[in-house]
């Protein structure tokens, strides 16, 4: 793979990275493509395939796992998995971009350990976990027991905040995504 710069955004769901990855990608001073990812869950709402994401069987993933397609992947959730495809980021470092990823947890960490020098890797963490709860609740896209598994999961993600390179905590939206801008553009004027 022909290398690149990665920016990594992970965090538990509702903990704000979506707004924060969208707000970053409609800046015109920051040079970032948008990496896809793959995933076998039903698209929600108005997502739509190959722009929010790539939406595969679970035998069509399984199949590029085995061969070896995949950057990092991950069964997020039970039956439920999600990838970054190796040409997704070819793709994306062949028009000159450094590549943003919304990612999970354990994926954004794995993109880190394969490129160290290459990621900056920001972990987005609400003030606290019931902040986090109830935005959850509010945002009203899953069922309630997509919604009690996010819960689930949260404390555990959480866990893994130190491992990342900066942790945003996201009280306050306007300065969280001064921070992030900030943040972003001070790693892709680093050469080093």
């Amino acid at each position: 793979m022909n290398q690149g710069k990665l920016v990594v955004f992970s965090a538990p769901s509702g903990s704000g990275k979506t707004t924060v990855v969208r707000h970053l990608l409609a800046s015109d001073n920051l040079p970032l493509a948008f990496s896809i990812s793959a995933t076998t869950r039903a698209p929600r709402g108005n997502e739509v395939d190959g722009k929010d994401y790539y939406f595969l069987a679970p035998s069509d993933f399984k199949s590029k796992i085995s061969q070896g397609h995949f950057l990092e992947w991950e069964e997020v959730y039970p039956g439920q998995f999600y990838g970054t495809l190796k040409s997704e980021v070819d793709r994306l470092w062949a028009q000159g971009k450094a590549v943003l990823f919304d990612i999970d947890v354990i994926g954004g960490l794995a993109i880190k350990r394969q490129f160290p020098s290459e990621t900056l890797a920001v972990f987005v963490q609400p003030p606290d976990l019931e902040t986090l709860y109830d935005r959850l609740r509010r945002r009203k896209t899953e069922d309630q027991a997509a919604l009690a598994r996010r819960i689930k999961k949260a404390p555990e993600e959480m866990a893994h905040a130190s491992s990342f390179d900066v942790i945003l905590i996201n009280d306050q939206l306007e300065q969280t995504l001064d921070k992030a801008t900030h943040l972003v553009k001070d790693f892709l004027n680093n050469n080093s």
